[in-house]
């Protein structure tokens, strides 16, 4: 009997640890997730749309769906982007919110949220999905589906 309850606190302790490793995890891999999103804001504020783009995974499966497209490679996503933003008037200021992470798995998850650009004319905004996956250069979205609300 003592042997039979031991046996289950062992177990209770070992699943527990591994509830507070995956947590960490899961922590950690959020964060950096974030500072992806950060650093993307970052670079598309100061107008520099290839450093933007490091958030993308630099393959030719990475894709982009829009209203109206679905653009698949990261040059074609990159070349998407600088037609439809030439000027920084067009970039306007970018802001991320309401973002919510769901960790799928070890290497890859879910991120939901709203995009908006503040321009001199307009303020066009809308809703996104990502899929980010962990690749050796870090975490990568390799699908991003964005919406406009204007």
């Amino acid at each position: 009997m003592k042997a039979a309850f031991a046996s289950a606190i062992f177990i209770l302790m070992c699943i527990s640890a591994s509830a507070i490793a995956q947590t960490a995890t899961d922590s950690r891999s959020q964060s950096a997730i974030r500072g992806v999103l950060d650093a993307q804001v970052a670079a598309w504020n100061r107008g520099d749309i290839e450093s933007y783009m490091n958030g993308y995974d630099r393959s030719p499966n990475t894709e982009f769906v829009g209203a109206d497209s679905i653009t698949r490679g990261w040059q074609d996503v990159l070349d998407r982007y600088k037609k439809r933003y030439d000027t920084r008037e067009k970039m306007g200021t970018l802001t991320f919110s309401d973002l919510e992470i769901t960790m799928l798995s070890n290497d890859a998850a879910l991120v939901l949220g709203r995009w908006r650009l503040k321009r001199a004319n307009d303020e066009p905004h809308g809703t996104f999905t990502l899929l980010f996956r962990k690749r050796k250069a870090g975490w990568r979205i390799v699908h991003d589906h964005s919406s406009s609300a204007s």
